[in-house]
């Protein structure tokens, strides 16, 4: 489980979970608001900088593991929804953008899962599209997270309007996953 550092990295990212939740809904008076908001966005950055640099060690240090290759979308997943289940209770976060991006990263994890088990993981690799999603989404949290201005900028308009923007990425990116999984099988014969 704990076998190398990128595995490690990746569980310090699941332990952040409760962490990060937890700052919001300390006991009034504990922390002022805004505090709240930069602890917690900095957990939500370290846990981002943890997925980035478990990656990267593992093909570096040549870590990678199947348990890994697991654990890592997992830990993105769930770090991602407990972020937008926070931001929606807050009222910072659209109910619809953050229903679509939970419900995309459910609905590709169990595509991916399948293909896999076909034989056909490649044809539903991680793509460019996903990737900008990825960015749009990651930056848009973190400025809802933030909540205040930021440089002179509404963090919450930008931030709504990069989850918006992570949502229709989230939407184009599901589409172009069930294509490339469809053409991957669609002669092959059901059984």
């Amino acid at each position: 489980m704990f076998s190398n550092l990128p595995n490690a990295l990746t569980w310090l990212r699941i332990l952040l979970i409760p962490l990060f939740v937890a700052v919001f809904y300390l006991p009034d008076g504990w922390l002022p608001a805004h505090l709240v908001n930069v602890v917690a966005t900095g957990i939500f950055a370290l846990a981002s900088v943890t997925d980035w640099l478990d990656g990267w060690l593992a093909r570096r240090l040549d870590q990678t593991s199947a348990f890994g290759a697991f654990l890592d979308p997992v830990a993105d997943k769930l770090m991602v929804a407990a972020a937008l289940i926070v931001l929606v209770d807050l009222e910072r976060a659209g109910v619809a953008a953050s229903l679509i991006i939970i419900g995309r990263e459910i609905a590709i994890s169990a595509l991916r899962e399948w293909m896999a088990k076909e034989g056909k993981s490649a044809s539903v690799a991680v793509s460019y599209i996903g990737k900008l999603k990825t960015a749009a989404q990651m930056a848009a949290i973190l400025l809802l997270l933030y909540h205040d201005p930021l440089l002179g900028l509404g963090s919450q308009w930008l931030g709504r309007w990069l989850l918006d923007l992570a949502a229709f990425l989230t939407l184009w990116s599901m589409l172009h996953y069930l294509f490339m999984a469809w053409r991957a099988m669609k002669d092959q014969p059901a059984t």
